[in-house]
């Protein structure tokens, strides 16, 4: 008697990774993990001077939407949604790895941050999140998996991270309260930390 193996953990799923800039990219060992488990996939890349770098990786990994998303940018989100509406009519997988804040507010410490720089590393690190679920949700027909990359210094004082601890902390609250609510419909959202902690484990 033959035995089949088992298909491809991922077969016939459909996963957007946002957040390549390069083969280092944290999003691309995510998409490529994906795609090794034969995921098709959807990939952005942030603007033209990007594209280059991320082109060639999209096409080795046989992404057959590959669009540009600048967040900060009105109605990108919603092109690249549509796209994948139309394409795919679908969505099971969603990766969220982008961050940015501007560099003097990252050079100066928190009590010196600007209110403007604040707002905008919110805007795009954290609130570009919660867009992405809202119009994700909808093509999560059969449930699904909401993916947002955090850091040890959203729990943790991590030195020179002093605007974006607090940033990320806000990104792993939104997942709490999104999980809380689409998990009614299947669709998880977790928080993906990096770091380790330099704390000496508990006594006793």
């Amino acid at each position: 008697m033959k035995i089949e193996p088992p298909s491809p953990l991922f077969q016939g799923k459909k996963a957007l990774v946002v957040g390549i800039a390069n083969e280092h990219s944290i999003a691309y060992g995510c998409a490529r993990a994906f795609r090794e488990l034969d995921a098709e996939l959807a990939i952005t890349y942030l603007n033209e001077k990007s594209k280059q770098y991320v082109e060639p990786l999209a096409k080795a990994l046989d992404a057959p939407i590959f669009m540009p998303l600048d967040v900060s940018q009105p109605g990108q989100l919603e092109a690249l949604f549509d796209e994948i509406g139309t394409k795919w009519g679908r969505l099971d997988i969603l990766v969220h790895s982008i961050a940015f804040a501007p560099k003097a507010d990252l050079q100066g410490g928190l009590l010196n941050c600007s209110a403007e720089g604040f707002a905008q590393a919110m805007d795009i690190s954290c609130h570009s999140f919660i867009r992405m679920a809202r119009l994700a949700a909808p093509l999560m027909i059969e449930g699904g998996s909401m993916f947002a990359m955090s850091y040890l210094g959203a729990n943790e004082v991590a030195p020179n991270y002093n605007v974006m601890g607090p940033v990320k902390a806000a990104l792993e609250a939104s997942c709490r309260y999104l999980a809380y609510e689409l998990g009614p419909q299947g669709i998880r959202c977790t928080p993906s930390r990096r770091g380790r902690s330099r704390r000496a484990p508990p006594r006793g």
